[in-house]
């Protein structure tokens, strides 16, 4: 039994701080997790900057509900679908991929929460489980499944290495560099040819 782990930004949507970055005019936000591994330390860092500039979590959401799926996204997850099980493994929080899950046709989604007040300050973020897509990668392996999974960043490399078969799409120079072992697609038709020659 295979199934199938995606990471979600950059894969199937646009980085969602990316895009609020350039909504909301504050550069530092750009920064996400293909630049810093730590995925903890980037959380906190990013909430420091919305509380000194007073925004929440409508602005975010606000931004968000003008995010696209990446052109060919869907149809390449609606024929991946068609061929085998897929969950989409994300460090994003439900708050935020709801609205990009019906765009996507509501595929499967693992991913965490934002701890919100009243006032829509986001005050905290509450993981799942920590080191979310390596730990469900075993534990789905550890019920039967053989996975095979891709990403584009830092912590995508953990599934993807511990995969049964794993690819970057669309990463970095610098993690293509670093992990030359791993197969690296830009387009999603050479990754379904991939995944398929695993199913």
């Amino acid at each position: 039994m295979n199934i199938v782990c995606l990471d979600l930004e950059g894969v199937l949507v646009p980085e969602i701080w990316i895009a609020f970055s350039e909504a909301s005019g504050i550069p530092e936000l750009k920064r996400t997790t293909r630049d810093e591994p730590d995925y903890d330390k980037l959380m906190r860092w990013r909430l420091g900057i919305l509380k000194e500039h007073g925004l929440g979590l409508k602005e975010i959401q606000d931004t968000i509900a003008k995010i696209d799926p990446l052109p060919g996204a869907k149809e390449f997850l609606d024929e991946l679908r068609s061929l085998t099980q897929v969950i989409i493994i994300s460090d994003t929080f439900t708050q935020f991929a709801t609205p990009l899950m019906e765009k996507l046709g509501w595929p499967t989604i693992f991913c965490n929460s934002l701890e919100v007040a009243d006032s829509g300050e986001i005050t905290g973020f509450k993981m799942r489980i920590e080191n979310s897509k390596l730990t469900t990668v075993k534990a789905l392996q550890s019920i039967g499944y053989e996975t095979i999974a891709s990403g584009d960043s830092y912590n995508d490399l953990g599934m993807i290495q511990a995969s049964k078969a794993g690819f970057l799409f669309r990463s970095t120079d610098k993690i293509k560099a670093d992990y030359p072992e791993l197969p690296a697609f830009e387009e999603y038709n050479d990754l379904l040819t991939a995944i398929k020659k695993e199913l």
